[in-house]
Formats: structure tokens, sequence, C-alpha cells
């Protein structure tokens, strides 16, 4: 009963985290930390489980996928150029990825490294928001230029850092290329799929022996694959309103509290 409720918890810290800018990654190591779980025990369960947020992208935007999809049959440029720049910035974390494999997966059991991001990037946040200029590029994933949807994907490696946030590094790196708010949050969604995708394949590769071995409770991972994907939903839903109409300065407070509240209570264990 204890493990299925963990599982519950941290499907529902996946599904909350995942697309706004206060990294889901960083959450369940803190998840773990604060409520006595051993992180190295659930990191896979917790990578896997981030698939269901993706879902929840793929089921929200189908219309989307269905439409690029369908226009590639027929080379539309609008599809044509979609489809590029989510390669694009797709590439540079894709490349990293497999070759700090084993760094990153180091860095995943350190709650000291989550805190301190938290903090820095919060603070980066803010820096961002305030000096950012006016959005210069027409609105949709289409029409961005390749050379920024690159920027972006270099950008978004920052987030191999657990605390980082993957939606944070990506949605303040477009914001300073010239993207605009609504269009920098969607690409976020729509490189989060072959990003964790990507990176949910890499680590099952690496680690299939534990996975076919018994050793993982596949039961578990569908519980909280479940609880992300319908927290997700919800999550996704209401992100672009709040950050149309507040920004991103609440996520930037919100990031700087936890982290400087992390740090105290690593201090104090």
């Amino acid at each position: 009963m204890e493990a299925i409720v963990t599982a519950i918890l941290l499907g529902i810290v996946e599904g909350l985290t995942e697309f706004i800018p206060v990294s889901s990654t960083g959450h369940l190591i803190l998840a773990s930390e604060l409520l006595g779980y051993s992180a190295e025990t659930w990191a896979t369960f917790n990578v896997i489980i981030q698939l269901g947020a993706i879902l929840a992208v793929i089921v929200l935007y189908w219309r989307t996928f269905w439409t690029v999809a369908t226009g590639l049959f027929g080379w539309q440029q609008g599809a044509v150029r979609f489809a590029r720049n989510i390669l694009v910035a797709f590439l540079p974390s894709a490349i990293l990825g497999v070759i700090l494999i084993d760094q990153i997966e180091l860095l995943l059991e350190n709650a000291w490294v989550v805190a301190v991001a938290l903090i820095l990037g919060g603070i980066a946040i803010l820096v961002i928001e305030r000096l950012v200029k006016p959005a210069d590029i027409e609105p949709g994933v289409s029409a961005m230029p390749v050379r920024t949807a690159l920027g972006i994907g270099i950008i978004q490696c920052l987030s191999m850092v657990p605390g980082v946030s993957r939606s944070g590094a990506t949605i303040m790196g477009a914001l300073s290329l010239g993207v605009e708010r609504r269009t920098a949050a969607e690409f976020s969604f729509f490189l989060a799929v072959p990003t964790m995708v990507g990176a949910t394949s890499l680590s099952i590769v690496k680690h299939r022996d534990e996975l076919t071995s018994g050793a993982v409770d596949w039961s578990l991972i569908a519980i909280g694959f479940a609880v992300s994907f319908v927290v997700a939903v919800v999550v996704i839903k209401a992100f672009i309103g709040i950050v149309s109409r507040y920004g991103f300065g609440p996520f930037a407070w919100y990031r700087i509290v936890a982290g400087v509240a992390a740090l105290a209570w690593l201090a104090m264990r």
C-alpha cells in the first residue's frame, strides 16, 4: 500500500511540474528525499512516468500533430517548417544525452544540486522577464527561423542539470530569442515529445536488465503514468492562461522560495 501511495504522489508531482518552469525532475528528487524514499530506487520509475505527461500533450494537441503529419505527406511548407524546427531543437539534447547519460544520472541522486538550480533558475527567469524585448518573430512554431529553433535546442541542454527545468530552459530561451509567450510555451510542449521519449528510451535501454528481471514493479509504473497524464492535462490547459495574464514571474518566485526551503531542510537533516 505504501508503494502505491508513493506512485500516486510522484505521479501527481510529475504531472504538476513537467510543463511549468519549475523542474519536474528536481521536484521528483526532492519529493523522494522529503518523504524518505530512495531517489536511486525510484529513478527509473520517475523517468518512465514522464511519458504519461507527454501523452497529455499528444491528446490535447492531436489536431496540430495530425495536421503536421498529413501535411508532411504533401510537403506543405507549414508542416515541413514545424517538423524541421522541432527536429533541429531536439538534436543538441539528443546528442549530449547519449554522451553524458552516466554523468546526468549521477546528478539525479543529488538533492543539493536541485535546490541550488531552483534558486538560480528562478533568478534567471526574473531577469529575463525584465530584460526581454517585445517579440519580433511572427507567432507560431512554423514561423520560427531555423536558427532560433537551434538556439532554443542548445539552451534546452541546460536542463540536463536537475532543477534547471526543461520547460523553463526552452521557454526562457525562446523569449530571449524573440519568440512571443504563447508560442514559446507551446513550442516547449511540442519539443517535450521527442525529448522525453528519447530520454525515456535511453534510460530503458540502459536499465533493460533491471526492467526485465522483475526488479521493477510495472503496476506501480502504470499507476504513476496514469496519474501524471490526468494531472498534466489539467495543468497544460491552465498554464497558457496563467502565462498570458501574469507572465512567468510567479513561477520564478516559487522556484526561489522552494529552493531556499529545500536548502534549509537539507542543511538541518
